[in-house]
């Protein structure tokens, strides 16, 4: 599971780049901002403000589901749908800041595959 927190070496993103307040693209659209962001080895992430998009919800995702960084656009594309975002645990900043089994669930969330019952 450790892959799931850091960042894909092909999305080009780079240790120290800041990606708060850079749109964030799901496979079909729009899903939010980034509020604020992690790239600490093996459990890099970034939160996303989806109030645009869900009235009030931040989620974590894992870095591994960034898909690519376009710096000059100021935007990010991860390779989850708005749907799968949707309905992903809530942000819980209580148990992110080391929960070792919150971490466990939200990256057995994002590695499960579209098809299979979660």
């Amino acid at each position: 599971m450790s892959d799931m927190w850091g960042y894909p070496k092909t999305a080009g993103y780079h240790a120290g780049n800041d990606l708060t307040g850079y749109r964030v693209e799901a496979t079909d659209g729009v899903i939010g901002k980034v509020d604020k962001h992690s790239d600490e080895v093996g459990s890099a992430y970034l939160v996303v403000d989806t109030s645009v998009w869900i009235f009030g919800k931040h989620v974590l995702l894992p870095a591994g589901t960034v898909k690519s960084v376009d710096a000059s656009a100021r935007k990010v594309y991860v390779s989850r749908t708005k749907e799968e975002i949707k309905d992903a645990p809530e942000f819980d900043k209580e148990k992110h800041l080391g929960d070792a089994d919150y971490h466990q669930s939200l990256g057995a969330y994002y590695q499960t595959p579209r098809n299979m019952p979660r």
